[in-house]
């Protein structure tokens, strides 16, 4: 199969003592951040949120904090990512069987990949050379071979129940996928497209995120209340980490030290340090069924949809509280704004 684009019109933060200078770091990383993004230029003007039970869209002008148009753009619009050359969102549409591109700092959708079968999860490797997209229905992970938004299917992989979320090593060699219903682990040669091995996991495994070097990878037990950390080398959990019951989703400050990760049961977001292998805040007060979190370059605020509630919300990182809420569409699942804080 080869497809290709084609044009369309188309709170209180609980922290305890003996985590303190942790968080102080966190903090003086946030202070640090913003005095080096001050130019009012360079901040993000357009959120863009993926409604996803209700097929659409909300773009929210950041600066007044309201939505300022809703767009329909398919069925189950779950995750999105930006494309290799940094100018088109890739929007991936479960139910429509298709990712549409939209320009994202306009909202306006420029054209389709048609024919990319259940991309509930979507995910470019490391290098580029690799596209995947996870059949989270279809319980299959299909490998395409990536030329920027041209995507040539190079093998569909039968998996377990419900495959979820991606990570990937920094050589570009393996793809680690969560099975949610299986409660397992999967990683994947690229270069072949075999399964190497399977491994179990906590119950319904599902953000996954690699440590920096490669060490570890963390996984969000959102059947349980913990992250679990996987010496993938060995194939063997190392710890747990207790965070919060529905442990979702990760994303990484931008410090290469710290990651948060949302608690969609407990309706908390966790900070964990990557180095220690320890929670060192826990934000509270929050809406029900906090997901995806995107942070904006200057360190300083988050913002996270919350599944269950139709809401979006800003989350002030110096202070760790909840400063804004936006109502949005049903089932707010992914975010996205740029530029934004690294993915790192």
């Amino acid at each position: 199969m080869h497809t290709s684009i084609t044009n369309q019109k188309f709170t209180r933060v609980k922290i305890p003592t003996f985590l303190f200078l942790g968080v102080f770091s966190l903090l003086a990383f946030a202070q640090t951040s913003a005095t080096t993004s001050a130019d009012p230029k360079s901040q993000p003007k357009l959120a863009i949120v993926l409604n996803s039970g209700e097929a659409t869209v909300s773009l929210i002008d950041m600066p007044s904090r309201q939505v300022i148009k809703t767009v329909s753009v398919g069925k189950e619009p779950h995750h999105l990512m930006m494309s290799p050359d940094q100018k088109t969102l890739l929007i991936a549409n479960a139910a429509g069987n298709d990712v549409v591109l939209m320009n994202p700092a306009s909202g306006e959708l420029t054209g389709e990949i048609p024919n990319i079968i259940d991309p509930y999860q979507i995910g470019y490797s490391p290098n580029r050379k690799w596209f995947i997209a996870n059949g989270n229905r279809l319980d299959r992970v299909d490998i395409y071979a990536a030329q920027g938004t041209e995507l040539k299917l190079a093998k569909s992989i039968k998996l377990g129940k419900t495959p979820s979320h991606i990570a990937f090593t920094s050589d570009s060699k393996i793809a680690f996928i969560t099975l949610q219903d299986s409660s397992q682990l999967a990683a994947i040669d690229l270069e072949t497209q075999t399964v190497l091995w399977i491994m179990p996991t906590g119950k319904v495994p599902a953000g996954v995120w690699m440590t920096p070097g490669d060490q570890y990878l963390l996984i969000g037990i959102t059947g349980e209340d913990n992250v679990q950390v996987i010496d993938w080398k060995n194939r063997k959990e190392v710890k747990r980490i207790h965070t919060g019951k529905g442990a979702h989703n990760f994303r990484p400050l931008g410090d290469k030290k710290h990651i948060f990760l949302s608690n969609r049961i407990a309706s908390t977001i966790s900070l964990i340090d990557m180095q220690t292998l320890e929670k060192v805040g826990e934000i509270t007060g929050l809406p029900s069924g906090p997901d995806d979190m995107e942070i904006t370059p200057d360190g300083k605020t988050m913002w996270v949809t919350f599944r269950f509630s139709k809401k979006v919300g800003v989350i002030d990182i110096p202070s760790m509280k909840l400063i804004a809420i936006i109502p949005v569409g049903k089932s707010p699942h992914g975010i996205f704004f740029y530029p934004r804080a690294a993915w790192e």
